[in-house]
């Protein structure tokens, strides 16, 4: 009986594992140590070995003669566990046994020991599909299990765990497998098999997988089923990228501005009763090629597409600006937000192909004012502006008359010596940069910048006051990575370098009197404020 090529040279041991090193190396670490944990999450996209390796620690944790933590395959517990019929490592797919019923059965189970394993492990794939209830049940189980129980959980949609069950587990996470590692592997799986395959043919498999090594055997098992030599043409045929001939002129003619022959082209494919839910998708996917052979030119090389259709996708790309492309996926991106409650698809689509062809901005592009008289207004209005900023300019490059300035204040304490106690306000001088640190601050972590609403900053020699209305900000600095992401920013905008931060707190009612020097302004850049204030034309300043 034939056996599918994703089944037959699946991995059994961690070393057959590919491009999840990271993975399978701390797992048997864990085994060959003994201080293997009690719940596991692995998690990642399809086809990249969250259930292969379940298996494969299921059976090594429980192997007779384990070899640096890999199952030796020759026991009989390796053996029936890849024959699967082994009674002690069971697998649950949740996505059809997702009940609550389903997991007081397990939990049922759990009580007893194993029957000839040291270890009974329970592997739930796709485990995001269980019913709340039956989550709410797995719970405790996992929490406090049997010695003798251990559980491996899988899926691919992480987001729909509850938090709760990802706390009581270790997680891993799968990554994709790259293009070289596939073509590596499809070229092993050829030669044993005894099948042809071009280079440019595993190239287009792999490419196509996007990072599913399943999904890159099951494509190169149905190439295999149209001949036992594969080329490129096989390979689009059955992937489906052959008869793309009418998604690629109708994106040419879009990007050449012929709305004429674009809605001609996109009623011959509804008229051959051809999905515009689909197109919708599948043009997007392209536009998409060209924004990313624009940005990033090496991505070519990765895209899934024939040759020819990486020439058309770089033609276009080299015609348009960045901003245009952008424009134009978010134009279908919006009817794809409306597209499944509208009544009428297909005038719907017409309409966004029209606006595509014609350069008609999405709606987050800002509108030109069409009122001559607002014209005219902004117009005044940004004359008034470069005046006032020119006058400003020249004041602030001349030289100033010479101010009095205010001595430094000299300190007899040595560096680091300073005595606290003897400080008062009156000694400390103000952070005048302190907005623009905080606005800095919020980008790099909010949560903190968040509990430094209204207050204020002051610095002595080396330290800096913090006076903030928020006590939970004086537990957060006392943790010294805060501290030093704080004292980071302020050395970015501010230049000075402090030893020590030192928060107070206060009350809004009995404020810090913190003064900003206002010395600094000039009679001239006042008058020039004033004006700014005022709307009035520098000229009659």
């Amino acid at each position: 009986m034939y056996e599918a090529l994703y089944r037959k040279y699946r991995p059994k041991t961690f070393t057959d594992v590919y491009a999840q090193e990271h993975i399978t190396t701390t797992l048997q670490n864990q085994i060959k140590s003994g201080k293997t944990a009690h719940a596991y999450l692995f998690t990642g996209s399809r086809g990249t070995g969250k259930t292969t390796c379940a298996r494969i620690f299921a059976k090594a944790i429980n192997c007779l003669n384990p070899k640096d933590g890999n199952p030796c395959l020759e026991c009989e517990i390796c053996r029936e566990a890849d024959t699967g019929a082994l009674p002690d490592i069971i697998e649950i797919d949740a996505a059809s046994n997702n009940s609550v019923n389903d997991i007081r059965d397990l939990r049922d189970g759990c009580v007893y020991t194993p029957e000839i394993c040291k270890v009974k492990i329970y592997i739930i794939d796709e485990v995001h599909m269980l019913s709340k209830d039956a989550f709410n049940a797995l719970l405790k189980i996992m929490e406090e299990p049997p010695p003798h129980v251990k559980f491996i959980l899988a899926t691919t949609e992480l987001h729909k765990v509850i938090p709760t069950v990802i706390s009581r587990c270790q997680r891993f996470d799968f990554r994709r497998v790259g293009i070289p590692e596939i073509i590596d592997m499809l070229k092993f799986v050829a030669d044993n098999e005894g099948i042809k395959v071009s280079d440019d043919a595993l190239a287009l498999i792999a490419k196509t997988a996007d990072g599913g090594m399943r999904d890159a055997l099951s494509l190169l098992d149905t190439c295999i089923a149209y001949s036992s030599d594969v080329t490129l043409d096989i390979v689009s045929s059955a992937a489906g990228i052959a008869g793309r001939d009418d998604l690629f002129a109708l994106l040419t003619a879009i990007f050449e501005k012929d709305s004429s022959k674009a809605i001609s082209i996109v009623d011959s494919m509804y008229a051959a009763s051809k999905d515009l839910v689909k197109l919708l998708s599948e043009l997007t996917v392209q536009l998409r090629n060209v924004m990313m052979v624009k940005s990033i030119p090496s991505q070519k090389d990765v895209l899934a597409l024939l040759p020819e259709e990486v020439k058309i996708i770089t033609e276009i790309a080299d015609k348009l600006t960045l901003d245009e492309i952008i424009d134009k996926i978010t134009t279908l991106q919006k009817l794809s937000a409306s597209f499944a409650a509208s009544n009428d698809k297909k005038t719907a689509f017409e309409l966004t192909i029209i606006k595509l062809c014609t350069d008609i901005p999405s709606e987050v592009t800002a509108k030109p004012v069409s009122d001559p008289s607002q014209t005219e207004r902004i117009k005044q209005l940004e004359q008034r502006v470069a005046s006032l900023q020119a006058s400003l300019n020249t004041l602030q490059t001349a030289p100033k008359a010479s101010q009095p300035v205010e001595p430094a204040k000299k300190s007899t304490n040595q560096p680091g010596t300073v005595d606290l106690s003897k400080l008062s306000l009156d000694d400390l001088l103000p952070m005048t940069e302190w907005g623009e640190i905080l606005a800095r601050f919020t980008d790099v972590e909010p949560h903190i910048a968040a509990t430094l609403t209204d207050s204020k900053a002051m610095y002595y020699e080396g330290i800096l006051f913090i006076f903030a209305a928020n006590k939970f900000f004086l537990e957060l600095i006392k943790r010294k990575e805060n501290s030093e992401r704080l004292q980071a920013v302020i050395k970015s905008i501010t230049g000075k370098q402090f030893t020590s931060i030192k928060a107070k707190f206060f009350t809004p009612e009995n404020p810090p009197e913190v003064q900003t020097p206002q010395e600094s302004e000039s009679p001239a850049e006042r008058l020039i404020n004033e004006a700014k204030e005022n709307n009035i034309p520098v000229n009659t300043i």
